[in-house]
């Protein structure tokens, strides 16, 4: 065992053994080799189940680091450019003076279409149809490129429907065929994830909060009207069976070492496998767009489809650092500095990413 594996196996065992957490795994490959394989805890509680490398985890957003990637993918292949208008792809976003949109506005969190309907149910994110029925029918929050607002639930069936009107197939069947098979993690990368597979599943549980501050923000923040609250990512929510099954590319289901493994291909090689070029990964990784986030309030840096900087650091403090983290502090990022690409995952929702931060220093430093 190497010393870093055995330094970020302590830290996770530490983690649980404290009851701060109950349950994750820990990946890590370093120019495309994976140098730390980590699990500890349980994925069911009720059962004693335990985590096991291969354990897939609902981890919110981390998933939209995989659907940027596919979208990727699809423009080295021709099928469109950054700068071609959603709506020459997809005719019927064009509605309420949205023709304007482009691919780079979406991946950048800057195509001012943020929100879904208030009266949106778990039922209807889980209908695609209904989704992009809402999104055609949405209007601009803003001009498209002047601002920069996070796309929670938007941002995936956008990219999704222009992934299904350019392939002619679901944008899970694409992560299956194109990302995950090549990578050998075809049980362990998901949108929406077959029933017969549920079983296998961390079951998420919410770790105790303060809602106090919830009640101290006003009700009209940005943040209340780009969804309804019942769309709020939670244990509830994300153990959900339909939510589990429906394609929701804002989402992914994913154990640790198969988007760790997804981060590496696009650095370099992996097993022979590389997702994109060299340039197009540095494309990808600059800066489009930055400014206070006009949805959630805090500052934001994107490049195309990724984060820029770390879940606990900034993008002038990482600006090599690019991922997505998802809501209840799982995280998943690479380093084009390092060659490093990084993944925790975990079961207990935390409205911090103290852990990710905890161990992706023990990684810095190994």
């Amino acid at each position: 065992m190497s010393d870093l594996q055995k330094q970020v196996q302590e830290a996770a065992d530490r983690l649980v053994e404290s009851g701060e957490e109950r349950g994750l795994q820990v990946a890590v490959y370093r120019d495309g080799v994976q140098i730390v394989d980590v699990v500890a805890g349980v994925a069911d509680p009720e059962t004693g189940r335990p985590v096991t490398p291969d354990t897939p985890f609902y981890n919110f957003s981390i998933g939209k680091g995989a659907t940027a990637t596919i979208a990727h993918l699809l423009a080295e292949r021709g099928l469109f450019g950054y700068d071609t208008p959603v709506a020459e792809l997809w005719p019927e976003f064009a509605r309420h003076g949205k023709h304007g949109v482009t691919v780079r506005h979406v991946l950048s969190h800057t195509a001012g279409v943020p929100g879904v309907p208030l009266d949106t149910t778990p039922e209807d994110a889980c209908d695609w149809g209904t989704m992009v029925a809402a999104l055609e029918d949405a209007e601009l929050w803003w001009e498209p490129g002047t601002k920069v607002g996070y796309h929670a639930y938007t941002f995936g069936y956008l990219v999704g429907e222009i992934v299904q009107r350019t392939t002619g197939k679901p944008i899970s069947q694409v992560l299956l065929e194109d990302v995950a098979e090549p990578l050998g993690v075809a049980g362990e990368l998901y949108f929406g994830m077959p029933e017969k597979e549920h079983a296998r599943l961390a079951r998420l549980e919410d770790a105790p909060m303060d809602m106090s501050a919830f009640g101290e923000m006003p009700a009209d923040l940005p943040m209340f009207k780009a969804g309804p609250m019942e769309l709020m990512p939670g244990a509830e929510l994300g153990n959900r069976p339909d939510y589990l099954s429906a394609d929701i590319p804002a989402g992914g289901k994913t154990s640790a070492r198969a988007i760790a493994r997804m981060y590496a291909a696009l650095l370099g090689e992996v097993d022979g496998v590389r997702l994109i070029t060299e340039e197009r990964l540095r494309e990808a990784t600059a800066v489009v767009s930055s400014g206070v986030d006009e949805v959630f309030g805090m500052p934001s840096a994107w490049g195309l489809g990724y984060g820029i900087g770390g879940p606990t650091s900034t993008a002038e403090e990482q600006p090599t650092v690019f991922g997505v983290p998802g809501a209840g502090g799982s995280a998943a990022y690479a380093d084009t500095a390092t060659g490093t690409a990084f993944a925790l995952t975990k079961n207990r929702l935390t409205g911090d990413f103290a852990a990710a931060g905890l161990i992706g220093d023990i990684v810095a430093k190994g």
